[in-house]
């Protein structure tokens, strides 16, 4: 039996980033991942907090080297909401840390991460599925099937589910419970956007806000190629029963409502490699992150939403407190799973969520469209949208809920915050 310190099931950020920190400090780590890379996959504007793991990681040189791939330059958010049009600048933030990072096609990103990770000596099983899982006083033992179908077993003092949707773990030991997010819907596309308004910026992801119905958006996340993903999220009774039928049309029609997104795609062409998709259901939640000998990192654990692009930076956080801690019991230290990583991986998840609940119930929408915000203010919401919500420091990370109650209310009578 192939025995290992970790197992990582699944190749995405989260596998990569734990993997490569492990390796780092002498673990013998293998990550098994289901599918061949490169693989399509959304979730592709990263945030500036993302770029402090990359860097640990040592992946950081091969992702800026990868800027000439379609890799675009982020420094920062753009809202538009009919006639209104604002910004949130990154670099303007009240934590330390980047603040620029970028904009990535995931299939590309994600198979420089795992080659990185492969390159520093993480062995890496592609086409290798995981069936069954079962836990001895010693080990736990992975049943796993390679594409020949072939079935083997792996051992492991410890395994790290980062199988993001596929949710390996929380599906075979029945973790998985509903998540309290409404069930919303998701279309979307690349496109080549041809964009020639002066207005629009290309070093920030765009969201818009439909006119009408506040609690559908679309994003807007180009690249350096000129592609650009787009995308559109609302219930599915709005989505579905707008007068249009089919991923295409949906997208089409309430990107056209969208008086911003209308002015700039006049030249845009729709017709190209990429086909229309769709995304249903996609919040989850679960009854524990962690087990005597497993953990769940990023959306194997929870996924909130994609407004502001928190799933990889979620992600990479989990492997980094993770990696740490496992680090720690194998040099005999007794460590607290509880205390050390699902409370403290849930600071900046509660954080985010109570942004996102924010968003839909236009609370926060009218914080971002406020006519003018205080700067201070606009400099702890910069720092949360940057990814940086596990800043404890920031009143809006730990009070999040209370502030922004206060703020919106405030931002709702006057415009003004």
């Amino acid at each position: 039996m192939n025995q290992y310190d970790v197992v990582i099931i699944g190749a995405g950020p989260s596998g990569s980033i734990a993997a490569a920190l492990l390796n780092k400090k002498g673990h013998r780590v293998c990550v098994l991942e289901k599918q061949v890379f490169p693989r399509f996959v959304i979730g592709e504007s990263l945030l500036p907090h993302c770029m402090e793991f990359i860097e640990e990681a040592g992946m950081l040189e091969a992702v800026v080297a990868a800027a000439d791939e379609g890799f675009q330059f982020k420094n920062g958010a753009a809202f538009t909401w009919g006639d209104r049009y604002t910004t949130i600048d990154f670099t303007d933030k009240f934590t330390s840390g980047p603040g620029t990072t970028f904009q990535v096609m995931r299939d590309r990103f994600d198979q420089i991460l795992i080659e990185e990770a492969q390159k520093q000596g993480v062995e890496v099983r592609f086409q290798h599925q995981v069936n069954g899982i079962e836990f001895t006083d010693e080990a736990a033992i992975l049943t796993v099937s390679d594409e020949q179908q072939q079935n083997a077993q792996l051992q492991a003092k410890f395994v790290l589910d980062a199988s993001g949707y596929g949710r390996v773990l929380p599906r075979l030991l029945d973790l998985e419970q509903p998540s309290l997010l409404p069930e919303r819907k998701v279309y979307f596309t690349h496109i080549d956007d041809h964009v020639t308004d002066p207005q629009f910026d290309r070093n920030k992801i765009l969201i818009s806000t439909h006119p009408q119905f506040r609690d559908v958006w679309l994003w807007f996340i180009p690249f350096s190629n000129g592609r650009t993903s787009i995308g559109v999220v609302g219930l599915p009774q709005i989505l579905d029963n707008h007068g249009a039928e089919g991923a295409e049309a949906i997208l089409k029609k309430f990107a056209s409502e969208i008086p911003m997104l209308k002015r700039i795609l006049t030249n845009a062409n729709w017709d190209n490699d990429v086909p229309f998709r769709t995304l249903s259901n996609y919040s989850a939640d679960v009854k524990s992150l962690y087990g005597e000998r497993f953990a769940l990192l990023g959306n194997a654990s929870e996924f909130l939403d994609p407004v502001f692009s928190s799933g990889v930076t979620i992600a990479m956080h989990s492997s980094k407190l993770a990696a740490d801690l496992l680090h720690r019991q194998f040099s005999g230290e007794t460590v607290d799973w509880q205390k050390d990583y699902a409370d403290a991986l849930k600071i900046g998840i509660n954080a985010f969520k109570t942004y996102v609940n924010g968003w839909y119930s236009n609370a926060f929408q009218n914080v971002i469209y406020a006519e003018n915000i205080n700067q201070d203010i606009r400099r702890y919401i910069s720092s949360i949208l940057a990814g940086y919500a596990w800043d404890t420091n920031n009143p809006y990370v730990i009070q999040s809920e209370r502030r922004l109650a206060v703020l919106a209310e405030v931002c709702g009578e006057a415009q003004a915050c």
